[in-house]
């Protein structure tokens, strides 16, 4: 837990890209020590990078895209949200397209490639973002803040107006086990009023029942239904962990998400990236101070 690591092998993830509609690959590639996970487009003259940062998100429309001045990587968060629940800190992600395939429309399949590929602990040790204050952040009828907690939590809850969804919650220690177990293979989702506007917007191109959860206005038209009654906050406690590697390091905290997506996650993190009192960058070792040893936080309760 308290060294870097990255993967001993190449491997590679072929597939569709969701919102493009397009054949999408990538290939898994380890990196040395300190040089963190960038994203390569081998497609293109002089293969641009980016590295998964707050300052580098272009987009949170339905999926968080990322990009430099000419060029983008969209769809991110899935992949991303396997990477951090392995805890791979240095990682050349190799592209062949602007999208990331979309797979099953959860995180198993690059959950799966990587553990395949085999985890390398390396030499120099792990820089965590340690929680020390809260910060919180509100859009209208959504919100998300984060409180110091000794590990990465997240709890989160949706409501949608449909019979099939309702109202959701969940709360789960994120380590790899309990990703592997409880939210890797959560599909994302999606309703079928919705599917022409989306087309008519260049988005959701590549989507089908093989790569989503899709509903209409009263079931879920999949025919073997879903992975667990509550999968689609489930996904949404996916995406959240993906997202948080914006934040260029792994996070030490407790977040709490209500009706929040790709946009306020960004904002969450723009705001405690604007708020050094509330952080500080740490190597993780030795004792841990009492109030880490809380499950919660007072200002929680």
């Amino acid at each position: 837990m308290y060294l870097q690591r990255t993967i001993r092998n190449k491997i590679r993830v072929e597939g569709t890209g969701l919102h493009t509609g397009k054949p999408a690959s990538l290939v898994f590639c380890p990196a040395p020590e300190n040089s963190g996970v960038h994203f390569v487009r081998r497609d293109l003259e002089g293969s641009p990078y980016v590295s998964p940062k707050a300052q580098f998100v272009q987009a949170t429309n339905m999926a968080t895209t990322l990009g430099g001045k000419y060029f983008s990587v969209s769809t991110v968060e899935h992949c991303l949200s396997a990477v951090a629940a392995l805890r791979i800190d240095n990682l050349i992600i190799e592209l062949e397209g602007p999208e990331i395939p979309i797979g099953d429309g959860s995180a198993k399949v690059f959950f799966d490639a990587l553990v395949e590929s085999g985890i390398l602990e390396q030499e120099q040790p792990r820089k965590y973002i340690r929680i020390t204050r809260p910060v919180y952040f509100g859009d209208g009828q959504k919100h998300a803040y984060i409180v110091p907690y000794n590990g990465l939590r997240i709890t989160c809850e949706i409501f949608f107006d449909h019979p099939a969804i309702g109202g959701q919650k969940i709360d789960i220690d994120v380590n790899q086990n309990s990703f592997g177990k409880e939210l890797a293979g959560a599909r994302t989702f999606g309703f079928m009023k919705d599917v022409e506007a989306l087309q008519k917007a260049g988005l959701a191109l590549g989507g089908s029942l093989d790569n989503a959860v899709v509903l209409d206005e009263e079931k879920v038209l999949n025919e073997s239904g879903l992975r667990w009654p509550d999968e689609f906050v489930r996904h949404k406690a996916l995406d959240a962990v993906g997202d948080l590697v914006n934040l260029g390091n792994p996070l030490l905290g407790h977040v709490v998400l209500f009706r929040a997506g790709h946009e306020v996650m960004n904002q969450l993190i723009q705001k405690l990236q604007d708020s050094p009192d509330s952080y500080q960058i740490m190597e993780l070792g030795g004792d841990l101070p009492p109030i880490w040893r809380e499950s919660r936080h007072a200002w929680l309760r």
